[in-house]
């Protein structure tokens, strides 16, 4: 059992957590889209018409018609996991959502990745779904490694006992890729959200699945997982900070120490401290496990 005085969420024994600037971005986000499609609409009703302000006020039906198309792709191109197709992932993603809470399972795929790694979760009306490239099940079979697969399989899932799938949220941040530092301040959160699900389903796949997205599915065995976190605290500059804030996706080094270290949220703009003595284990922290060698 872990020490009482954790972080609740932020243990991998603890309920998962929501990165605590999360909400406040949203409210802030959510507030200046709101404020945009007003003043569009008002403009467009004055009679000055616009293309990219018709394509902002057409935002609800795009969203919505998006996510509808989306969902037929996987629904006809896809295969969906079952108890007989791609068993193992299938296993992961209702046992990941029996780990939430989540009364129903998300549907979940596979599509073909032509060498990309990469998995999405979305939602369509009342269904909400999973997709991973087939490229992730190279790294996610039994003679591979399983726990990173379900490492970012719990991601996924937690995406949507977050409820980052909704339409409402998905509409409210619209326009949150065009915002500079706020709206990716605010994705990056979402990942760190997304991340505490992962660890809290299966931190021993962490160094595996970080190591994959470092360096790909064949050589993720060679990254030293607490040598490239302990990076995030040395690796600094005017640069290093501009693109972590203009990036959708916390950067590796950073998000790698954060998962490392269990006793603080994630950091959005500012790097980590200086890292920690070797073979120290600060309070919250946990243990990193090198990844299984890949036959």
């Amino acid at each position: 059992m872990p020490p009482p005085q954790l972080p609740r969420g932020l243990s991998p024994y603890g309920r998962p957590a929501r990165h605590s600037w999360e909400i406040a971005l949203l409210c802030v986000v959510v507030g200046i889209s709101v404020l945009i499609f007003l003043l569009a609409l008002l403009v467009t009703l004055s009679g000055t018409i616009y293309d990219y302000l018709v394509f902002l006020l057409a935002a609800p039906l795009l969203v919505w018609f998006g996510r509808g198309t989306l969902y037929a792709r996987l629904r006809v191109d896809g295969v969906k996991m079952s108890p007989t197709q791609f068993p193992e992932g299938y296993q992961m993603v209702v046992e990941a959502a029996a780990r939430f809470g989540m009364p129903t399972v998300p549907d979940a795929y596979v599509v073909l990745g032509n060498g990309q790694i990469n998995a999405f979760a979305s939602g369509h009306g009342f269904r909400r779904f999973v997709a991973v490239n087939s490229d992730l099940f190279e790294i996610g079979g039994a003679a591979r490694e399983p726990d990173a697969l379900a490492f970012i399989i719990g991601h996924e899932v937690g995406h949507i006992a977050a409820g980052h799938a909704s339409y409402w949220r998905m509409l409210g941040m619209y326009l949150a890729p065009f915002l500079p530092l706020l709206g990716p301040a605010l994705l990056r959160s979402q990942e760190y959200t997304a991340d505490n699900h992962g660890v809290c389903f299966r931190y021993s796949g962490t160094p595996a699945a970080m190591g994959t997205l470092a360096a790909g599915k064949y050589l993720n065995a060679l990254v030293a997982y607490d040598e490239m976190a302990n990076r995030a605290a040395a690796e600094k500059g005017f640069f290093v900070w501009i693109y972590n804030a203009m990036s959708s996706h916390p950067v590796l080094t950073w998000r790698m120490w954060a998962l490392r270290d269990r006793s603080r949220h994630g950091k959005l703009f500012w790097r980590p401290e200086t890292p920690p003595p070797l073979g120290a284990t600060p309070h919250g922290q946990v243990p990193a496990q090198p990844p299984k060698p890949v036959p």
